[in-house]
């Protein structure tokens, strides 16, 4: 069964495209962590076929601890194959953690975020629950995915402010003329 993650999104993706796309992040998973070998995917499903953004995390199923979490913020690879490299990429590549061991794969829940376009925000038109953002200012950039602030019951100055924090800059520094604020929708679901 897949849990959609997200209320406020219109759903784009069919139930048979995320349940692939779950399956090629979980395969890709095992290939790589049994094998050290990436695997590559095909289909003729032309929504996967679409280069997209998206982002992978990855949690503990007995805590909902986060294990691994990585994406990409521009649509570089077509979906299926952005979903496959992206889920490698946060199992061993999450600087926060240690890499996923092919023994504690089965204990993890998979997420995937299917990220719209970067569009340039103004701070005040941020939509807690809606938007995920981006900031950038000079060398330092933070991100954070829609459904953070809504876990985390932060209302829009927090959220802005947190952001901040997460791009190592002064809080308030999202006020910054040099501060550089963009914000994207998400599409997420998860195993269950």
């Amino acid at each position: 069964m897949i849990i959609d993650t997200r209320d406020q999104m219109t759903v784009q993706y069919s139930a048979e495209s995320r349940h692939r796309l779950l399956q090629v992040a979980r395969e890709s998973l095992e290939n790589f962590l049994e094998n050290e070998k990436r695997t590559e995917f095909t289909t003729e499903t032309p929504e996967l076929l679409e280069k997209r953004a998206v982002f992978v995390t990855l949690r503990k199923l007995d805590s909902g601890n986060l294990r691994g979490c990585i994406g990409q913020t521009e649509a570089r690879y077509p979906l299926i194959e952005a979903v496959a490299k992206t889920a490698i990429s946060s199992a061993v590549n999450d600087s926060r953690f240690p890499p996923v061991t092919l023994d504690e794969l089965p204990d993890l829940l998979i997420e995937i975020n299917v990220l719209s376009p970067m569009t340039p925000m103004n701070p005040e038109d941020v939509e807690v629950g809606k938007h995920g953002l981006l900031i950038n200012k000079g060398s330092y950039g933070g991100l954070f995915l829609p459904e953070v602030a809504v876990s985390q019951d932060w209302d829009r100055l927090t959220f802005l402010d947190e952001l901040c924090r997460k791009a190592n800059l002064p809080k308030g520094s999202w006020r910054d003329a040099e501060a550089k604020l963009q914000a994207f929708e998400s599409e997420a679901w998860e195993e269950n």
